[in-house]
């Protein structure tokens, strides 16, 4: 009772190895993944073949393809010694040599592995490239499964399987999350065989081919550019290495904290501003942070890279139960209350629960956000008034006292006081108060810079102004959408 795994190389029969000739000549029983190989009808005459081929006519799913596969291989094998044969390499692209693998060894049946050419080689030297050039191998059919494709786009990468327009249209899509939609890529039909045949086209036209068939896969070339996370922490760990820069050596996560809030103030600006180009840039200038702080953090031996990557998307699934798991949902509303259950159920767990609700507004943020903040966080519980207009009277209320105060002091409280209500007025209306006193600030800015330019244009110092006169320019300004 043995199993050996045969390997028919990637398409012509002149690439068979001996070893594998001679497993395959002396099998009066030849298991064969799929029929659908060239060497196929010039395999030894002595055995009789199977295929697999009506699994895959009949079964939808691939996971149940090759479960079903394995399935019947394991009771075969258990009647007596089997042989099964694949296209190429029993180790490249195999994914029920691979299951068969291990559950073979949880059965106890001895399996014997009987290497071949894979379609990486006649791959490789169609394309003209060397594989120690950084190449990535993934399966075609994993890759348009997901959302956002697991390459590293300083380095070329070959997909295999791409055997549909189906599959490569989904490949396309997820690799438009990383790639521009023309970046020039290859597809690689028949390696290995007299077909072969490289088709270069931008990225967006793959699944338009006429010629992808079984035997189809799709090489992406190195974008360059250094456009890479890798790159990015590669440079930040020069930067920081003894032959590095002298400043960002002495950075501490003390020193680096103003800079943290100054670059998320500039990316709040860009995003006010609706300039994506500065927005592209300034979120690179934020990344820098985060990866400068996390390198000092691998320097002092506190965490990796993949630690904060990993703690964030371990958080992120399992805040999600209703898109990684099996809960339904029905509102956005009903998504928050999840995840803040959720949330105090992990503090809990790890015994850091807050003694109030509170405590989890973090001491840091401007003033108005954290009024916001304090106020929500109070609300749902049922603090808060029970309509608007309850607010609305507190705020005249709160006018009131401002008008009263007599000392500095006393002014002081009342205003903040009068601030306080306002934002939670705010709240009720829908409005973050934060982001509305911002765009009123730029606002304010636009405006009182079309006085200055317009004084400016008339010769007129700012200085030797007056009220009346800037007070119609600001209408100007008003009247003209600024």
């Amino acid at each position: 009772m043995a199993i050996t795994i045969v390997g028919l190389g990637p398409g012509s029969v002149d690439d068979l190895t001996l070893r594998a000739w001679r497993a395959l000549e002396t099998a009066p029983v030849v298991y064969l993944r799929t029929e659908r190989h060239p060497c196929v009808p010039q395999l030894p005459q002595g055995p009789v073949y199977r295929s697999f081929d009506d699994i895959y006519d009949r079964v939808e799913k691939f996971e149940d393809v090759y479960a079903t596969i394995v399935e019947r291989l394991l009771d075969a094998a258990a009647q007596g010694d089997i042989v099964y044969a694949v296209p190429g390499d029993p180790l490249v692209a195999e994914t029920t040599v691979t299951r068969l693998l291990a559950e073979a060894r949880d059965a106890g049946i001895p399996v014997q592995l009987v290497n071949g050419v894979s379609f990486v080689e006649p791959t490789l030297a169609l394309l003209g490239i060397d594989a120690l050039d950084g190449l990535q191998l993934l399966d075609g059919l994993t890759v348009a499964q997901l959302h956002h494709p697991p390459i590293n786009p300083d380095y070329p990468a070959l997909l295999a399987q791409v055997y549909s327009r189906q599959v490569a249209s989904d490949v396309k899509l997820t690799l438009m999350n990383e790639y521009d939609d023309d970046f020039r890529v290859a597809l690689v039909h028949a390696a290995g065989t007299p077909a072969a045949r490289v088709e270069w086209l931008p990225l967006f036209e793959i699944d338009r081919s006429e010629h992808i068939q079984h035997m189809t896969s799709l090489y992406v070339p190195a974008r360059g550019g250094m456009s890479s996370f890798e790159q990015f922490q590669e440079i930040i760990a020069h930067l920081r290495a003894p032959e590095g820069c002298p400043w960002d050596r002495k950075q501490t996560h003390e020193s680096l904290r103003k800079y943290l809030l100054e670059e998320t103030h500039e990316v709040l600006e860009t995003i006010d501003a609706g300039d994506m180009e500065a927005l592209q840039e300034e979120l690179g200038d934020l990344l820098l942070q985060i990866v400068l702080h996390t390198q000092i953090a691998v320097e002092e031996g506190d965490f990796h890279m993949g630690d904060v990557i990993s703690s964030i998307n371990n958080k992120l699934v399992r805040r999600h139960p209703h898109v990684f798991g099996e809960i339904n949902v029905s509102s956005a509303e009903e998504v928050v209350a999840n995840w803040d259950a959720l949330k105090q159920q992990e503090r809990a767990e790890k015994g850091t629960a807050r003694e109030s609700i509170l405590d989890s507004v973090p001491k840091g943020l401007p003033a108005l956000l954290q009024a916001h903040e304090y106020q929500a966080k109070a609300a749902k519980p049922g603090f808060d008034w029970p309509v608007v207009d309850d607010v609305i009277a507190k705020v005249r209320e709160e006018m009131d006292e401002v008008l009263a105060a007599q000392s500095a002091d006393e002014r002081a409280s009342e205003i903040g006081d009068l601030l306080f209500v306002i934002v939670n007025w705010a709240r009720w209306l829908g409005v973050e108060p934060e982001t509305a006193l911002r765009q009123a600030n730029a606002k304010f800015y636009r405006r009182f810079r079309y006085i200055e330019q317009a004084l400016a244009a008339r010769g007129k110092p700012l200085a030797e102004s007056n009220l009346e006169e800037m007070d119609a320019l600001w209408n100007e300004a008003k009247a003209q959408g600024l």
